[in-house]
């Protein structure tokens, strides 16, 4: 007699049933989701972005430099330059590290200041795509070159894209070293460069050590050597900049644009006077 009394409960007692059964089933839906949801924040380190997130994009048309550790920059050979010795526009090919054509640059500059002002003059360096589009542009003013004038030294505006300035590379004064800070666009002090006493491309590569806040190298600017009879003739140069995969694509930029800086400061040559800049003046 007990048993059909328990088969067939008392209709006073089914909303307490249905209640605790409607409490259970909500309680494993949202308990799952309450888990996953506290565990990425207990394991999300404070100061790291959360997965999906992505960040700061890279300035216009300079995408393709997340992907690289090595720039190669080749200057064209001016037949009228090398024969007459009239100074020209430098134009350059940027490329990859398989030798593939990534940007093209030119300078901007009218006659009489590049075969007056010589390697110290000023100009606008453009640096453009594949579709012709300016991606980059450098901007140099006029400055003294002589480790006696210390107020006036060598400087480089890098702006991605035209209008934008990111940066900046700027000569440091020392009586025998070539030596620059690499700065943002705030001025604020990022990376430094340090080239050797003697930076002369002599039947070798001249590097340039790209140096951290710590003052370990991180990459390198190399003046490559190009043959005797290139580098004798014309004052075409080659240069290859290495830097960390991961190095913030702004940084990548101003390092290029150092490249040009030391080019002209170095080993840009003015006609058949031979006019060369240096850190002696």
């Amino acid at each position: 007699m007990l048993l059909p009394a328990l088969r067939q409960p008392s209709l006073h007692l089914l909303p307490a049933l249905l209640l605790y059964f409607c409490a259970g089933l909500q309680f494993e839906l949202s308990s799952p989701l309450s888990l996953s949801t506290e565990r990425i924040m207990e394991t999300t380190p404070v100061g790291f972005a959360a997965p999906g997130y992505a960040p700061p994009a890279a300035p216009p048309g300079l995408e393709y430099l997340t992907q690289i550790d090595q720039i190669l920059v080749h200057q064209k050979v001016e037949l009228l330059e090398a024969i007459i010795g009239f100074e020209t526009n430098n134009r350059y090919e940027i490329k990859n590290s398989l030798g593939q054509k990534i940007y093209s640059a030119k300078e901007q500059n009218d006659c009489c200041t590049r075969n007056c002002c010589g390697p110290q003059r000023s100009f606008d360096l453009k640096i453009t795509d594949h579709n012709e589009q300016e991606v980059i542009r450098l901007v140099k003013p006029f400055r003294c070159t002589s480790c006696w004038c210390p107020c006036c030294l060598q400087e480089m505006e890098v702006q991605a894209p035209p209008g934008n300035t990111i940066g900046f590379v700027v000569q440091n004064w020392h009586p025998f070293l070539p030596k620059f800070s690499v700065l943002g666009a705030s001025h604020e002090p990022l990376l430094t460069i340090e080239g050797p006493l003697c930076a002369i491309s002599c039947c070798g590569d001249v590097d340039f050590d790209v140096k951290g806040k710590d003052g370990s190298v991180i990459g390198r600017i190399s003046k490559q050597w190009s043959g005797l009879i290139k580098e004798s003739l014309t004052d075409a140069d080659n240069f290859g900049i290495n830097f960390p995969l991961d190095l913030d694509v702004r940084l990548k930029a101003i390092l290029l644009g150092a490249c040009f800086l030391i080019d002209f400061m170095f080993f840009e040559s003015t006609g058949d006077s031979g006019q060369q800049c240096s850190v002696f003046g």
